[in-house]
């Protein structure tokens, strides 16, 4: 056996055997630590960015909202419209203003209104272009129908009648003079009409307002998550 393996030293060649797996753990614990460092390295840079467009983000909310506020200030209460900061809607509650009771027919009022609104707000937001994402042109109602029918066929009674309005006032304003000759494209390409029902209505202590639930809105929301994922991927 010895002139096959030859002499083993049972002494000195395991102490230079353990000294050896003391080295190796010694530089995979460093090698853990720099990957460690690393790691939290990255993790510090993508919360930075995402803290950076977070703050942007903020920024360009409140300077859209200023944007309509300056623009519509005067003409809010006349209108019976207000503008939200946290959603950068501009809300029409007054809903004898707007539709008949059970209608999706604008009143005439409701079309002078946004024959002055409209064409103003797109112009409003023309610098903003390119980080809004879309704008949606909300239809609310109360949950109120007939007092005979169920929650369910209120409900979709509503659906449909939400539906009808927002795609009644689309029509609209896409065939205002200013809108074709200088919007048409992009309006078509960037405002959608959404009906919600009474899905967003607007309560008090727990109590559905009937009347402001009744509104239409216009809402503007922007590419931030787009940005954030551009961002983090750069």
């Amino acid at each position: 056996m010895e002139k096959l393996f030859g002499k083993t030293n049972s002494t000195g060649d395991s102490g230079e055997h353990w000294m050896s797996v003391s080295d190796l753990m010694a530089g995979l614990m460093m090698v853990f630590l720099f990957i460690s460092v690393a790691l939290m390295r990255d993790a510090v840079v993508e919360r930075d960015k995402i803290k950076e467009v977070a703050e942007t983000y903020q920024k360009t909310q409140q300077a859209i909202y200023i944007s309509l506020l300056e623009e519509f200030a005067k003409d809010l209460d006349k209108w019976g419209a207000e503008i939200d900061r946290n959603t950068l809607s501009v809300n029409f509650t007054a809903p004898d203003v707007l539709f008949a009771n059970g209608e999706a027919r604008l009143t005439r009022k409701f079309q002078t209104i946004l024959n002055d609104f409209f064409p103003r707000y797109l112009q409003v937001l023309e610098q903003y272009k390119p980080i809004i994402q879309e704008i949606k042109i909300e239809g609310h109602t109360s949950s109120r129908w007939s007092q005979d029918s169920s929650d369910y066929e209120a409900y979709f009674n509503n659906m449909s009648l939400s539906q009808s309005r927002t795609r009644a006032v689309l029509g609209y304003v896409m065939q205002l003079e200013q809108v074709r000759m200088e919007h048409y494209r992009w309006v078509k390409n960037n405002v959608a009409a959404v009906g919600y029902a009474s899905s967003k209505a607007v309560s008090n202590d727990g109590v559905e307002d009937e009347e402001r639930s009744r509104r239409v809105s216009f809402r503007v929301i922007t590419n931030a998550e787009e940005q954030i994922l551009k961002i983090l991927g750069s």
